[in-house]
């Protein structure tokens, strides 16, 4: 059995969001995104995978299509396969987020 501590895996970098993978499998990709103030992920899209985002600290705006919404702790959203997404901090705290992908792209 793999076991992570998330909260010990996280960590910020001040150049630019910090992608932390947690678990890697043939199936799907498990990652923590830690992201300061005015950090974000470009938009961008996968053809055969769906993504979701869920909050575990802080408040990020995600977006999915044309569609935008501000999440906060305990909150979750998703981004089905060919749906361009990206996720920013526009808050002045730090944002831990849980992501997973699957399948694996």
């Amino acid at each position: 059995m793999e076991i992570r501590d998330l909260k010990s895996l996280a960590r910020f970098s001040p150049e630019r969001m910090a992608k932390i993978p947690v678990f890697d499998s043939p199936h799907l990709l498990y990652d923590l995104y830690a992201l300061l103030p005015g950090q974000a992920q470009k938009v961008h899209a996968h053809l055969g995978s769906d993504k979701v985002y869920y909050v575990l600290e802080g408040e990020v705006v995600v977006r999915v299509g044309e569609e935008e919404a501000l999440l906060a702790p305990g909150m979750a959203a998703l981004a089905p396969a060919g749906q361009p997404h990206g996720v920013r901090n526009e808050s002045a705290s730090p944002a831990l987020l849980l992501v997973v992908m699957a399948p694996r792209p």
